[in-house]
């Protein structure tokens, strides 16, 4: 008899400690450094508007689509098209390429520059509204063109720009 009062003395600890834990902890979404609010549902991701002097016409929507993947991937937030608990808008506001060195004469190296702008908006914290500038860049040969090497070195520039927004806005590191 003294070992089922034992085992149920047990149990009762058990369920108790287990309701404590429960009850006194808040939730909130974190996984693989990811910080969103528990009641967040929704996101919303405008179409990036190209605001460069020299524009790519692929730019726009390869970010915005690289953008809308990587939210969709690494977090369990739906997609809307308007008025996401989490919210982000996002201009390209510059793309150059530049001469970056210079040998006998003539360049040996150029690069290829893409700047974009964006406003997150969080609408359960609204410290976490920003807005923010993010630049990234590749060089490439100067014995290529930059129609040679656009479409891969944007698809790279953009794979990075994307990872640096993600941090910006919802990484917690």
């Amino acid at each position: 008899m003294s070992i089922n009062r034992l085992a149920t003395f047990f149990l009762y600890i058990n369920i108790f400690v287990l309701f404590v834990v429960q009850t006194s902890c808040t939730v909130k979404y974190s996984a693989v450094g990811v910080d969103i609010p528990a009641e967040a549902k929704t996101i919303s991701i405008r179409q990036f508007q190209n605001n460069a002097p020299l524009v790519n016409l692929k730019l726009s929507n390869e970010i915005t689509t690289k953008l809308k993947d990587k939210f969709q991937s690494s977090t369990r937030l739906f997609l809307v098209e308007n008025r996401g608990d989490l919210s982000i808008v996002g201009e390209i506001t510059g793309y150059s390429v530049s001469t970056v060195s210079v040998g006998t004469d003539k360049a040996t190296m150029n690069r290829l520059t893409i700047t974009v702008s964006i406003t997150y908006e969080n609408s359960f914290d609204e410290e976490k509204n920003a807005t923010r500038s993010f630049s990234r860049y590749l060089d490439f040969a100067s014995t290529m063109s930059l129609a040679q090497v656009e479409d891969a070195l944007t698809s790279d520039i953009c794979d990075v720009l994307v990872d640096d927004i993600f941090q910006a806005t919802v990484g917690n590191w």
